[in-house]
């Protein structure tokens, strides 16, 4: 699997019984506090691997730092909020490479397995299945308000700790059933993280706004008009291929392009099976809201229903 469909990460059958998966990811600080960040940075890209069903194996550093303008204690802290997550994911941080740069940068390049036959893509939704996101949305949204000085610590600590937290739980949960496809919401908002998979299935997808799960406020402060650059992207990127119920002026429009950071997974399955997901959730005290938002139908390949 390589760049065909879209998906979140590659990966490479070695024989019957390994497959390698491949995936790498960085970006710029969304929060203040170093360590946190270093933390959200290793989960957001460790939860490729959760997504493609497979286990984080291998995990190498990748930095850009200031070196001239910023003291490497903080470079310290970013670097050690990585490893206790890569550390929590059961896997190995085994080197990195780093570079001087006007703007700081972390992430990293990871290796997971996966038995061949277990691999869970994003092209493999069936009508009838049934849509579950794992973690609510609003990252994007909140940390925006937070920036803007409208949003107080309470609010960055809250953000900080769904997007510092992976999505192994989720993933586990999931693979112990007979998931037909699945992907993490991030940049590309649910919309979009969504229309890949649609488009990618040769199916369309129907969606309750209201089944959304979302994080404190962020309706109150899409409401405002604290809306991310990104988000406006989206929506203009990905408006063509969805059909909304929704008012003209509902701020929950936006909110379902709010490009996440380490966002949730989103699993196809049958009812039965998601179900199935869904008990060993509540009865493993799982900490995020979660809930089914809709479901596969036939149709025009990546065609997705907005309904209130």
């Amino acid at each position: 699997m390589g760049l065909q469909t879209c998906d979140d990460a590659g990966v490479y059958r070695l024989n019957d019984e390994t497959a390698l998966i491949q995936t790498v990811d960085f970006f710029t600080p969304i929060v203040d506090d170093p360590y946190r960040f270093g933390q959200i940075t290793a989960a957001n890209a460790l939860s490729d691997v959760y997504a493609m069903g497979g286990k984080p194996l291998l995990a190498m550093n990748l930095v850009g730092f200031p070196i001239k303008e910023m003291d490497t204690s903080v470079l310290k802290e970013i670097i050690r909020g990585g490893l206790d997550k890569i550390n929590e994911a059961g896997a190995l941080l085994v080197g990195g490479h780093s570079i001087e740069d006007t703007e700081l940068k972390y992430g990293l390049s990871v290796t997971g397995t996966v038995h061949p036959d277990r691999v869970v893509l994003n092209a493999g939704a069936q009508p009838g299945d049934q849509l579950l996101l794992t973690k609510p949305v609003g990252t994007g949204i909140l940390a925006t308000a937070v920036k803007g000085g409208l949003a107080g610590e309470k609010v960055e600590e809250m953000i900080g700790e769904v997007m510092a937290a992976l999505n192994r739980a989720a993933a586990e949960c999931m693979t112990a059933v007979d998931a037909h496809a699945c992907t993490d919401i991030t940049g590309f908002g649910l919309l979009g993280h969504l229309y890949e998979m649609v488009h990618a299935s040769g199916v369309s997808a129907r969606v309750s706004a209201s089944s959304v799960p979302l994080l404190p406020d962020t309706m109150h402060f899409a409401s405002m008009g604290i809306i991310p650059e990104g988000a406006h992207k989206n929506r203009g990127f990905y408006q063509k291929w969805v059909d909304s119920l929704l008012a003209v002026d509902d701020p929950m429009e936006m909110v379902l392009f709010d490009p996440q950071t380490s966002g949730g997974l989103l699993i196809a399955a049958s009812p039965a099976d998601i179900q199935q997901i869904i008990d060993r959730l509540t009865r493993e005290g799982y900490p995020f809201d979660f809930a089914v938002i809709g479901e596969i139908e036939e149709g025009d390949a990546g065609r997705i229903r907005v309904e209130k």
